[in-house]
């Protein structure tokens, strides 16, 4: 509990205790020891956000436990979601926690490829931490991810994470579009072109429906989102052909039947629809 509440002290005492009562393996069950939820004291602390817990954590696990049980059970360890410490991070936006376990995991050489596990690794619901902070809206987090992945990644391995989906068919995309950060995403991801990345994403990333069948251009007309149906719009223009934005945008139909102009309809209003008529031509 003293790796959730942030009190460094009394880990530092409890450490100090077990260093002087406990045998080796026990204190290795201490680092690697899990809660009912499958959390090691270093998934509660990187959870928590509190970032001198993880270092002390982190700190222990290098004098006490072996590089493979730090790369599997601590860096790439996961809990009962199969979520690890970089899933967490969304949850607050601690960008300190993000960076430094991104630092620690190049400390210790390794066969594997750890960074690379970290950014494309999902957990029980098919998601990356990439995801995950689409997901939350939080958008230092993207970013800095994608920071982290024009360095380590391969070109195949950056489509994987921009148009990679999780179990209900979801891409970050389509988080993104949901929570109205569109427009920030896409800068973002128009930065991709340092990577060389293809026309054909762009397209996917608009007209590639999730598992109901409904495209970035549906969700805008279901939340109403009168900015962001603009936005796809102004994308689609620059992106698309006009029998793609006609067919696979405008008229294309989820699993319930339903276009764009019935989402707007129903969910939406007027002065959607009336935007979404402009487009048509």
């Amino acid at each position: 509990m003293a790796a959730v509440w942030g009190n460094v002290e009394n880990l530092q005492k409890l450490w100090e205790w077990a260093k002087e009562n406990l045998t080796a393996k026990d204190v290795n069950k201490l680092l690697l020891g899990t809660d009912n939820e499958g959390k090691t004291a270093w998934l509660l602390a990187a959870k928590s956000g509190y970032l001198e817990n993880l270092q002390k954590v982190w700190e222990w696990a290098k004098l006490k436990l072996t590089t493979v049980d730090i790369n599997n059970k601590l860096l790439l360890g996961t809990d009962c979601e199969g979520r690890t410490a970089l899933h967490t991070t969304p949850l607050t936006g601690n960008l300190d926690v993000l960076l430094k376990v991104w630092e620690w995991a190049a400390e210790k050489p390794t066969t594997e490829e750890i960074h690379n596990k970290l950014l494309l690794g999902t957990d029980n619901e098919g998601r990356m931490a990439w995801h995950r902070a689409a997901n939350r809206g939080k958008l230092e987090v993207v970013q800095k991810i994608w920071e982290l992945a024009k360095k380590k990644l391969t070109t195949e391995d950056i489509n994987r994470l921009l148009l990679g989906t999780d179990n209900d068919g979801i891409c970050a995309f389509h988080w993104s579009t949901l929570i109205g950060n569109l427009d920030n995403s896409l800068k973002l991801w128009e930065g991709s072109k340092e990577k060389q990345i293809t026309e054909d994403i762009y397209k996917k990333f608009l007209l590639v429906p999730e598992f109901e069948g409904m495209t970035t251009c549906h969700w805008a007309a279901w939340t109403g989102n009168i900015d962001m149906i603009v936005k796809v719009q102004e994308r689609a223009e620059k992106k698309l052909t006009r029998e793609e934005i006609n067919n696979n945008l405008l008229f294309c139909t989820d699993r319930e039947g339903g276009t764009v102009f019935h989402k707007a309809l129903k969910c939406s209003g007027l002065e959607l629809l009336q935007k979404l008529c402009t487009n048509i031509r």
